[in-house]
């Protein structure tokens, strides 16, 4: 069944949530693509830009990362907050300033969000945190949930909010918190996100720490299940394809192709019953339509066969399993985004394959609108973008 129809010269889609994102990062693109090495000098730079941030910073980068995914069509975004305090570790007098000022940037924008609270405890196994990494960590777990449910009843009676709960990944939250944080976010119901196994480095260190690779870990102490997201999931063995089956696994294409990261074995996880759903992360790049084409263009390149994932399942992904990853699901039916079927990249469009034209054609130049519960956005993004730029040139990076 096709998640696109025509009325008349539109193409209407649901709502296309973005999965995973690191809004602040959007103030690298274009500023990191020299950096020579692998993800770990990429990681150096981003450090940089997150140890100088202020409040007003993260507002204005966050305001216009939102303002661009808008305009590329995106309603709904999950956001993997880890920069809770000031730049020497101290939490400020709002503990939660940070976020809340993610949060507000996102409903200024009018999108949907779901705030996912990391919870970041070292930079590795017996490593003590420096530089940008002390913005990350807490004094304990229980200050960490406590945020998160500060967080929650803060923002519980704005309907375009959800709060979840995000351990970093195993590197960086122990195997007692990572364990205690599920429990936590089960009895809330509250959707659980963690980077997993997205370097081989990650995996060294899981195996050297416990013994066992990181979602063989997390399996073994139950920590999988409907409201995991795996984010990444790039470098899996077998078993843990299958142990996946019962979660979603949030590929970021663009973001582990700037960062050569590696291949995903996406066919692998679908056929064992993982729900895909996908993320800009790092905002390399803000289009939501490359996002889904590039799971199928990528595994055919890592199989050396085509038309492995069809156009239908890669929007449901986009939409109704993005919603449904941030603790939104069936929103996405309240949402719409409009495109235009003049646009040059859907001429010839056939409704036949009409999913296919918009997966493997369209780009954020053929948004025509966009919609959330109803009310149209506005997709000038002028003055967020000369606030952006502006706090850019104040950053130096």
């Amino acid at each position: 069944m096709s998640v696109a129809r025509r009325d008349g010269d539109r193409l209407l889609l649901p709502g296309l949530a973005t999965a995973h994102s690191h809004a602040f990062q959007r103030a690298l693109r274009g500023r990191a693509q020299r950096a020579r090495g692998s993800f770990w000098s990429w990681r150096g730079l981003m450090y940089e830009l997150a140890s100088r941030v202020s409040p007003d910073d993260v507002h204005a980068l966050s305001r216009f990362a939102f303002a661009e995914l808008a305009r590329a069509g995106v309603t709904a975004v999950g956001e993997f907050h880890y920069l809770h305090h000031q730049p020497d570790g101290t939490p400020y007098a709002e503990r939660t300033a940070l976020a809340d000022a993610v949060i507000r940037a996102a409903l200024e924008v009018g999108l949907r969000i779901a705030l996912l609270r990391v919870i970041y405890e070292r930079p590795g196994h017996g490593r003590a945190p420096e530089g940008a990494q002390r913005r990350f960590v807490d004094a304990s777990l229980d200050d960490a949930l406590g945020d998160v449910e500060a967080l929650a009843a803060r923002w519980s009676g704005e309907p375009r909010v959800r709060v979840g709960v995000a351990p970093h990944s195993v590197r960086a939250v122990t195997l007692p918190s990572i364990v205690e944080a599920a429990r936590f976010a089960e009895a809330r119901a509250m959707p659980l996100h963690m980077h997993v196994s997205e370097q081989r480095r990650e995996i060294h260190e899981c195996l050297a720490e416990h013994g066992a690779r990181p979602v063989r870990l997390l399996a073994d102490a139950g920590v999988l299940g409907p409201r995991f997201v795996a984010v990444h999931a790039t470098h899996l063995a077998a078993d843990e394809v299958r142990a996946l089956g019962g979660s979603f696994a949030c590929l970021c294409r663009t973001t582990e192709r700037d960062l050569g990261d590696g291949l995903p074995p996406t066919r692998e996880l679908v056929r064992a019953g993982a729900r895909l759903c996908f993320g800009v992360d790092s905002h390399a790049s803000s289009d939501p339509f490359e996002e889904m084409r590039a799971a199928e263009l990528d595994e055919r390149s890592r199989t050396e066969r085509r038309a492995l994932l069809e156009a239908p399942v890669l929007l449901e992904a986009a939409s109704a399993g993005g919603y449904a990853a941030i603790g939104m699901a069936g929103l996405e039916r309240e949402d719409e985004v409009a495109l235009d079927a003049r646009d040059d990249a859907l001429a010839g469009a056939r409704d036949a394959t009409l999913d296919d034209a918009v997966v493997f054609g369209a780009g954020p130049r053929a948004v025509r609108s966009v919609c959330v519960g109803g009310a149209a956005l506005a997709l000038d993004a002028t003055r967020a973008r000369e606030e952006f730029e502006r706090r850019l040139s104040a950053l130096a990076l």
